[in-house]
């Protein structure tokens, strides 16, 4: 492999130039990186709901564009300046940098780096231009890492350096829907030891919030969806018992209040949808019950609720990639799953080459339900997550 930090690489990239089009395999031209910045040989990414949404444009960013933000690869070339990686480090991207300098990361809590405005998505590096190029148009970055492409550049803030042993295949969940997951039981809501916990939805970050109650020592983890082929898996991977709104006549918060003897102590929505928001957060105990919101609900609902819920005690709250701040934490993740704390890997369902994306996102959309939108079902084999090799 050749490191040579002032040439332009061509490779292949999956582009999305229209909305609800697939995507296109294209010749890019990645650009060197600048001052302060990384690029990267991508060697897996995985396949999240969120990419899906942009291509569906029920979340926003600029096209044409590169997707992809749950990948892991190897440094190709540093820019000026940066110090924390260097040429052959195993790395992720993450969506979310710490700088470690500003307001939020100072705070002992904030993962919201002020280098980045998630919500308000530009499509560039931070210098305002972008590194892609295809048929002589500049293509737009995604979420900063546009792990898409066999090779991306991004800031190096927004770097994590890894193990140097570990499986890029397995550890690009990391990137973020297990980190989001696991993240969400053991840093935001703080799951306790013999605790009772509800998870509302078990698809692959359902899961991994499953993996992180039990990492945390919960008594009970009661899992709830509406397809029962994910029964089997979430039991394996921790759950205590799992059932179906489908299965009963009340609303299924009422139901797990008896279950629970007055109300679970913490509550998981991992799904995105309004109603079981409120199914969640109900369900937990009025006076010291916690409520996480994990999925992430399209831009136009809003939330409506009587202030009393709140009122009793119950905590109602939320965060991205599960609290954690991203340098800090990934490769501690790395490390953890390498000691076998958890079993991560039984996450993924399906192994493709890069070129078959559009499959792979065909995978993700199939099975879908009214109900929940994460029903990822296909001809009777569980599709939990898809990661695409390079």
């Amino acid at each position: 492999m050749g490191w040579s930090h002032n040439r332009v690489i061509k490779c292949k990239a999956a582009v999305l130039w229209e909305l609800k089009k697939p995507f296109a395999i294209e010749e890019v031209e990645v650009a060197p990186p600048k001052a302060h910045e990384v690029r990267i040989k991508m060697v897996a990414t995985g396949i999240c709901r969120t990419d899906d949404h942009i291509i569906a444009g029920s979340l926003f960013a600029p096209l044409p564009l590169v997707l992809g933000h749950e990948g892991a690869g190897i440094v190709e070339s540093v820019g000026e300046g940066v110090t924390s990686v260097r040429p052959g480090d195993k790395v992720i991207p993450v969506f979310l940098p710490q700088c470690g300098k500003c307001k939020v990361c100072k705070h002992p809590e904030g993962n919201l780096c002020l280098k980045i405005d998630v919500f308000k998505p530009s499509g560039t590096m931070q210098d305002g231009t972008t590194r892609f190029t295809c048929r002589g148009k500049p293509i737009n970055h995604f979420m900063g890492t546009s792990t898409f492409s066999q090779y991306t550049v991004v800031q190096e803030c927004a770097v994590a350096k890894i193990n140097a042993a570990s499986p890029l295949d397995k550890v690009c969940l990391i990137g973020c829907g297990f980190s989001t997951g696991y993240g969400s039981a053991t840093k935001v809501a703080k799951v306790t030891p013999g605790s009772t916990c509800a998870v509302f939805g078990l698809g692959g970050v359902g899961l991994s919030v499953v993996m992180g109650c039990k990492a945390a020592g919960a008594a009970r983890i009661i899992g709830i969806d509406i397809n029962k082929d994910k029964f089997a898996k979430a039991q394996e991977v921790g759950a205590t018992e799992c059932i179906s709104p489908r299965d009963f006549q009340k609303p299924i918060e009422e139901v797990l209040k008896e279950m629970s003897g007055g109300g679970v102590d913490f509550s998981f929505e991992v799904i995105g949808r309004i109603d079981t928001m409120m199914s969640a957060l109900m369900c937990c105990q009025a006076s010291y019950g916690v409520s996480v919101i994990v999925g992430a609900a399209p831009n136009s609902e809003m939330l409506s609720l009587n202030p009393m819920l709140l009122l009793t005690g119950r905590t109602w709250k939320g965060a991205l990639f599960g609290g954690f701040k991203s340098n800090d934490s990934v490769p501690k993740l790395v490390e953890d799953f390498m000691a076998k704390k958890f079993p991560m890997d039984s996450l993924i369902s399906h192994v493709l080459p890069f070129e078959k994306i559009n499959e792979g996102f065909e995978l993700l959309r199939s099975g879908k339900s009214k109900f929940m939108p994460g029903n990822l079902v296909c001809k009777d084999k569980e599709i939990i997550r898809t990661v695409l090799t390079f």
